[in-house]
């Protein structure tokens, strides 16, 4: 299986931007304009950079398109930054059996001495609405690379179409099925990770608490990249970051209409996993979240809960950065240095279980 290529336009849009930001330092500082200081926080030069190249681009704000063109451009800018393909001995498609119907997902396999490595069950962001595994799909190569480990890419049903809950009865069906089909996957049964970014993230943090009350089996870690934690109130960092970081408030306010209508299910902790009243129980976590990004304060927020219910959970904060960096492994060095950071906590995590070091089933 290999990834679509983009068209001309996206590819030297691309370039253009990867050769600025691999230019010394100094010239991407010089280039990047005025230093960005919000909150004791220096937004990073590469991304002060890139953010004024992007600028340039006369485009509407995705979230003001018809729902296919939005679907659409989101896409483009996933192939466009997130670098050419990293090889893999194996990625293929499969469909996962859901309660609704079959469930896309795509399989990646690293280069590994284990021949059953740990599967990483991952869930694409795009605010429940927009996004799939084609988006992942460099955020998951990466990962397997990195981090050694088998990563299932989840293609769960989208909002409008399908509103919450939709998204996390595919995302317990995709737990299921790796939990049930370890043998067919050629991996670690016992060594099955949970992880997503933005919406993905609510939804490996959602899976988490609903494995708990034994809605599927429970995961030995979770990687959890800028979730959303909390759809019914709006975190101080909405007022510092929710215009000119990329993502904004406005995009934000669309998802979270989309994916929850009825304004009364967004109390629910498996929309709002940080209003759960127990998280005890659960998984050792890595969260990593951007300094310049709307969600985080909730994705901190959620750590510590997680730290003081008993819960084993690193925090990174990311201070220059902003949300959606898993997907720009291919320009510049700052996406690719915390996305090997990522790694190396999910690969340690995993390994740190006393299960994954079971006899592969």
């Amino acid at each position: 299986m290999t990834r679509s290529r983009p068209p001309l336009r996206d590819r030297l849009t691309a370039a253009l931007v990867r050769s600025a930001l691999g230019l010394p330092p100094g010239v991407v500082r010089r280039l990047s304009g005025p230093a960005a200081r919000v909150d004791g926080q220096e937004l990073h030069p590469e991304i002060r950079l890139g953010l004024r190249l992007l600028a340039m681009s006369p485009e509407v704000s995705f979230e003001t398109l018809p729902l296919a063109q939005a679907r659409a451009e989101v896409s483009r800018e996933a192939a466009m930054f997130g670098g050419p393909p990293i090889d893999l001995p194996l990625v293929r498609d499969l469909e996962i059996s859901g309660d609704a119907g079959p469930i896309p997902a795509r399989l990646y396999r690293p280069e590994t001495v284990s021949s059953r490595p740990g599967l990483l069950v991952y869930f694409h962001g795009g605010g429940w609405v927009v996004g799939g595994t084609d988006t992942a799909d460099s955020v998951c190569r990466f990962l397997a690379a990195h981090a050694q480990v088998a990563v299932l890419s989840v293609d769960y049903r989208l909002a409008p179409e399908d509103p919450f809950p939709a998204a996390v009865d595919d995302a317990l069906a995709a737990m299921r099925y790796a939990a049930a089909h370890a043998g067919a996957l050629e991996i670690n049964g016992d060594a099955i990770a949970v992880g997503g970014d933005s919406a993905g993230g609510n939804l490996a943090a959602v899976l988490c608490q609903q494995a708990a009350i034994g809605l599927a089996p429970m995961p030995v870690f979770q990687l959890l990249f800028f979730p959303v934690t909390d759809a019914s109130a709006k975190a101080r960092s909405y007022g510092l970051f929710g215009e000119g970081y990329f993502l904004t408030e406005a995009q934000m306010d669309w998802y979270i209409g989309n994916y929850l209508p009825n304004v009364a299910d967004r109390i629910d902790p498996r929309a709002s996993p940080l209003l759960a009243k127990d998280l005890s129980g659960l998984p050792p976590a890595y969260v990593a979240v951007a300094g310049f990004d709307p969600l985080r304060d909730e994705g901190e927020a959620y750590a510590r809960r997680l730290h003081e219910a008993g819960v084993p959970a690193a925090l990174h904060r990311h201070s220059g950065l902003i949300h959606a960096f898993v997907n720009t492994t291919g320009l510049g060095t700052t996406g690719r240095e915390a996305m090997l950071q990522a790694a190396g906590a999910l690969r340690t995590g995993i390994s740190l279980h006393p299960a994954s070091h079971k006899e592969a089933r």
